[in-house]
């Protein structure tokens, strides 16, 4: 069975497992947020650094395990591996979409 991710998300997890974090540009609105381990991120150039350093740190992959959708939210339960203690994780990625791209993200346990 395979998972069918919007097009903002599908571009989210290969710029994840890629490291390209100059393609999120494409995918993220301009006034986006992220939150990831307790700190919230706003704006595109927060974004980008926030990536960026995410990966040098974790040198992380996203593989995506389910998709659902709730209360105006597209919800990816997807495994994180990488190099940090615990790894391979599951962690639900929360996405709000707007005019095809990601508005908000938040990702949790």
């Amino acid at each position: 069975m395979s998972i069918r991710l919007p097009q903002a998300i599908a571009a989210y997890v290969d710029a994840e497992n890629s490291g390209d974090v100059d393609s999120l540009s494409g995918w993220f609105a301009a006034d986006a947020s992220v939150r990831d381990e307790g700190r919230i991120y706003r704006g595109l150039p927060a974004i980008r650094e926030w990536k960026a350093e995410t990966k040098r740190k974790y040198n992380h992959t996203v593989t995506p395990l389910e998709v659902t959708r709730r209360e105006g939210a597209i919800l990816m339960r997807a495994r994180l591996g990488g190099d940090f203690p615990g790894s391979p994780v599951t962690l639900q990625f929360r996405f709000v979409l707007a005019g095809g791209k990601i508005a908000s993200l938040e990702i949790g346990a």
